[in-house]
Order: structure tokens, then C-alpha cells, then sequence
């Protein structure tokens, strides 16, 4: 996953990487010779009392690393531009896919779990490129090159490298193999620490109203405590590596003075190549510990790969059509023929045969008990979930023949958990129609009853909304994710128990605001309080996934069970004692 991954992001910037890789070639191959002129330096120059021929090579030792920096930092410039280019599309891809699951997916792999992959393991990966750059070239060049040169200067020695090489290298390969395992179960950790951390600064309102600092503090600490006794684990394998490649070189450079020493007394090395000896060696073992380093991340950068690539393959259940068609009546009809909707790998659907028709300039009212299914209904229309039987169609059309931007731009939603983002009043509410004018925004605001309290904040509609809209109340809220779905003019408006925190005054003055503004479009009301729906055109009663009424509120009183159940429990029915 992890070579895929950089193969299909890194290819963007061939030009870069080609940049990367003959740029390195040429600072590693100046870095190889210069043991070699310092060699000759010593045998020829310092040796015979030579001045000028000191000087003469030491300048060209000197133009050639000046000529080593030069390409190192343009190598390295390159790398970084490759890397970070990578990182933002990884980034801009994962954002758009997840842009385009259904709720089912994002269920499935969480919100916690989805800003880990698109932060945290990114970043991995990213980090993991950069090093690559730096290294990958580098490191072998070095390794092959130094072996090479170690042998043409003191072949008399090159025995030590033929042991010290395979010993690094398989001591590197085991501290790998134990830390994969570590990185997989650390990144899994992340992800705990997100999502506690989320619910906590999310529901710290809830958490010190019950106060539950003491216990949510021990819960973090729980997570928290796991994550850093796997860091520690993998932390200490990593402990190990500089140790023990610094141990294994200064073995092989002891034996090479030792052995060296005695074969220069002998007359079978001169000083000189026993010097870019041990300069070949330095370099064969620095090239591999920055070999062991790169592997060391590779484990963890696989990890992260493999979790980026879940995300990028996941393909979402509400697929666009190859060949979208129009819609065949006016839009503002919605229409449910025997829909139904199960979960994968759920035992029953929770939404089973559900069918009726929501004529232009009418209002449908959803009711039922919690958990029978209002809400799933409600998420069919927008496309949010597919039925998977069945059909629902919007304009005489089903919703999986239209180009889902069609779709939902004649559908204004006002989810259940109305959410504003940070910014301001106005922001939030030309969310719904980015070239709306402040008269309209105004106009809208006055229809969902929120034109109140936003011209008392000081700055009216630029008053600063923060994120998740927490700096206004739970009614203001819905108020102005209302505004929102108004300032559209759809076809369809569709309110997903969006009534639930307004007082019954407002309640009362939003709805007869919104009958004039509603009335050529179809709209879809969910909702618990039957003080809300009394005046609906129809009134759909669901229990356990079905459809168990159908009608007005005086047909259903007398008709249907469930929804006189629902009555009774908030009204007063008959004479009271």
C-alpha cells in the first residue's frame, strides 16, 4: 500500500524527483572521492613535503564540496517540494471522497478515525517522502560506492567490511520486523485519543452539568496511558538502533586500525589508503544507519498508508449516475414506492414498504416513536442513504436517475442536529445561496423568527457565530439553520424534527411564516410534538419501520392506535378530573 500510495502521488512530480535523484548522485559521488584525494594528499603531498601539490589538491577538494553543498541543497529542495506537493493532494483527495460517502460511511469508519487519516497518518507518510529524498538515493549510492572504493584502496582489509555489512544489516532487519506490529496497534491508539478527546470538549457542557470531570479525566487517561505505553514499546525497539549500528561500526573501524596498523608496518598499505579506509567505512556505516532510519519509519508510514488507502478506496453507496436524466414532473413532488432500507449486514430493514406521495404546496408530517425510522426515511429523499429496495422519487423521477447536485439544490434541509459553522450570521445563512443580498438574508431571517435576536447582537449579521454554532442557544440554532433552508427557495423543504427547542409561540409564528413562503413547494416535516403537525395535509405514522397510518390528524386519532397513543400522551384528551 505504502509504494502505491507514494508511486500514484509522487508520479505528479516527475520532474522534481528526477531533480531528487541526479542531484544526489553527483553530491554522494563527490563525497566518495574526497577520501580519495585526502588519501593521496597524505602519500604524496604531506609524505614527500610538497606544498604546491598539497595545495593544488586540497583546492579541488575544496571546489568539489562547495560543489556537494550546492547540489545537496538543491537536491533537498526538490525532495521537500515533491513531498509537500504529495501531502496536499493525499489531503485534498481523502477530503473530496469523504466528501462524497453517505452517512453509512462515515458511520463506518467514524469522524475521530477520519481526522486522524486525513492529519496524522498524512503527515506520516509525508514525513517518510521527505526522508526518502534525502535518503533513498543517498544511502545506496554511498553503501556500493564506499565498498567499492574501501576495496580499491585497501583491498588487503575489505574482509572486515564482507562482516560488518551483513551483521548491520541484519540487525536492522529484526528491530524492524518487531516495531510493525507497534505502529499498527499505536495508530489504532490515535484514534482513541481523538475520539474521547472530541466527545469530551463536544459534550463538556453535558459532562459538567452531571459532573463527570472525575470520571470522563480517568476515561482519557485510560486511552492516553495505552497510546504511551505503545509509543514506548515501539520507543524503545527505536532505542536500540543508534547503539547498536555506533557498536558494529566502531568494532569494524577498531579492526581496521588493528589490522590496518599491522599491514602498514608490513609495507602492504601506505597510511594514506589505511585513512580513506576508515573514511569509506564511516560513510558505509553512516549510509546504513540512515538506511535503518528510513526503515524504521517505513513500518509506521505502511501503517498510515494502508489506512489512507481504506478511505480512498471505499466507494460510497449513493453513486451518480452514468447517465442522469431530468426530472419528469414538477419538482416539488416526492414520492415513496415501497422503499426500504437495511443496514449491511443488519437481520431486519429499518424501513420496510414504505410508500405515499407528497403533492406541490401540500405538508406531509412524519410521527412515530423514537427509533422507528423517521430520520433514515427523512435521509432518503436528499440522497444521504439509498433505499435498498424500492424507490423514492423527486419530481417524478427516481433519485437515482438525478445528478445529486440537481437533486439537492431544489431540497432545503434542516437536519435534525442543525449545525452552524464558525464565521457569522450571514456566512451560515448564505450557506444555503452564497449571492444572497442582507435584504434577503434579512427576509429569510424574519421567516424563521431568528430576525429578533440577531438585530440585538451588536453587529448584527456579522455577528461571529463560533463553530458548531455553541455561541447561540439550541432554538436560535435551529432558527438559523431554518433561515438557511429558507434563503434556497426550493421546491422541496425537508425539517428533520427542526421545531423541537422552539417555545409553542414561536413555534406557532414560525409556521404561519412559512406558509407563504411554502406555498407552491412540497414539505416534509419531521416531528415529536403534535402541536406542530395538527394542520398537516397528511400525516404519515411509522412503527417499527412501517407505515401504520396514513391521513389527516382527526382521521388518525380515530384510525390509528399508534398516533392516538402519541396524542394522548401530549394532549388532554376527554374531561380531566
Amino acid at each position: 500500500m505504502l509504494s502505491r500510495l507514494i508511486r500514484t502521488y509522487l508520479s505528479r512530480y516527475r520532474g522534481f524527483m528526477v531533480g531528487v535523484v541526479g542531484l544526489q548522485f553527483v553530491a554522494t559521488a563527490a563525497m566518495l572521492y574526497l577520501p580519495t584525494l585526502n588519501a593521496d594528499i597524505i602519500d604524496n603531498g604531506v609524505a614527500q613535503g610538497d606544498t604546491d601539490y598539497i595545495l593544488r589538491i586540497g583546492g579541488w577538494m575544496l571546489v568539489i564540496t562547495i560543489a556537494q553543498v550546492i547540489c545537496t541543497i538543491a537536491a533537498q529542495y526538490c525532495g521537500a517540494h515533491a513531498a509537500l506537493g504529495a501531502g496536499r493532494d493525499i489531503r485534498r483527495d481523502l477530503l473530496h471522497r469523504v466528501n462524497r460517502f453517505s452517512a453509512r460511511e462515515v458511520g463506518t469508519f467514524g469522524a475521530p478515525s477520519l481526522i486522524t487519516r486525513t492529519t496524522n497518518d498524512v503527515q506520516q507518510v509525508q514525513l517518510l517522502i521527505v526522508m526518502s529524498n534525502a535518503i533513498l538515493v543517498m544511502a545506496p549510492i554511498m553503501c556500493v560506492g564506499g565498498i567499492i572504493m574501501g576495496v580499491h584502496v585497501a583491498a588487503d582489509l575489505s574482509w572486515l567490511l564482507a562482516i560488518a555489512v551483513p551483521v548491520l544489516g541484519v540487525t536492522v532487519a529484526i528491530l524492524i520486523s518487531r516495531m510493525i506490529p507497534g505502529f499498527r496497534v499505536m495508530q489504532s491508539r490515535i484514534d482513541a485519543v481523538n475520539r474521547i478527546l472530541r466527545e469530551q470538549i463536544t459534550g463538556i457542557r453535558v459532562v459538567r452539568a452531571f459532573v463527570r470531570e472525575r470520571h470522563e479525566s480517568d476515561r482519557f487517561s485510560v486511552a492516553n496511558d495505552q497510546l504511551s505505553d505503545a509509543t514506548f514499546r515501539v520507543g524503545r525497539i527505536m532505542a536500540l538502533s543508534l547503539p547498536l549500528v555506533m557498536l558494529i561500526t566502531n568494532l569494524t573501524i577498531v579492526g581496521i586500525i588493528w589490522f590496518g596498523g599491522h599491514a602498514v608496518v608490513d609495507g602492504t598499505v601506505e597510511i594514506g589508503a589505511l585513512t580513506a579506509m576508515m573514511s569509506y567505512v564511516m560513510q558505509i556505516m553512516m549510509s546504513v544507519m540512515m538506511a535503518s532510519f528510513l526503515a524504521m519509519m517505513a513500518p509506521r508510514a505502511a501503517v498510515c498508508a494502508e489506512r489512507i488507502w481504506e478511505v480512498l478506496d471505499t466507494e460510497t453507496s449513493v453513486v451518480s449516475p452514468a447517465d442522469p436524466v431530468g426530472f419528469a414532473d414538477d419538482p416539488a413532488t416526492v414520492e415513496f414506492a415501497h422503499a426500504e432500507f437495511r443496514y449491511p449486514g443488519a437481520d431486519a430493514p429499518v424501513l420496510r414498504d414504505i410508500t405515499f406521495r407528497v403533492e406541490p404546496g401540500t405538508t406531509t408530517a412524519i410521527v412515530g416513536s423514537t427509533g422507528s425510522g423517521k430520520t433514515t426515511l427523512a435521509g432518503l429523499i436528499p440522497r444521504l442513504i439509498d433505499a435498498t429496495d424500492g424507490a423514492v422519487l423527486v419530481g417524478g423521477t427516481d433519485v437515482r436517475e438525478l445528478d445529486p447536485e440537481l437533486l439537492r439544490s431544489v431540497i432545503g434541509f434542516v437536519p435534525q442536529r442543525p449545525y452552524l459553522f464558525s464565521g457569522t450570521v450571514a456566512s451560515n445563512v448564505r450557506y444555503g445561496r452564497p449571492d444572497a443580498t442582507d435584504e434577503e438574508i434579512w427576509e429569510a431571517l424574519r421567516t424563521a423568527q431568528a430576525d429578533d435576536f440577531v438585530s440585538r447582537m451588536p453587529q448584527g449579521l456579522d455577528a461571529p457565530i463560533a463553530q458548531g454554532g455553541t455561541t447561540v442557544s439550541g432554538g436560535q440554532r435551529q432558527r438559523l439553520a431554518i433561515a438557511r433552508a429558507v434563503i434556497r427557495r426550493p421546491s422541496v423543504y425537508l425539517f428533520d424534527d427542526s421545531f423541537s427547542a422552539l417555545d409553542l409561540a414561536t413555534d406557532a409564528r414560525l409556521r404561519a411564516a412559512l406558509r407563504p413562503v411554502t406555498r407552491d413547494a412540497a414539505v416534509v416535516v419531521v416531528a415529536q410534538r403534535v402541536s406542530t403537525i395538527v394542520d398537516a395535509d397528511q400525516i404519515v405514522v411509522l412503527d417499527r419501520g412501517r407505515v401504520v397510518g396514513l391521513g389527516r390528524h382527526d382521521e388518525l386519532v380515530s384510525t390509528c392506535a399508534t398516533y392516538a397513543e402519541i396524542v394522548e400522551s401530549q394532549m388532554s384528551i376527554g374531561p380531566t378530573s
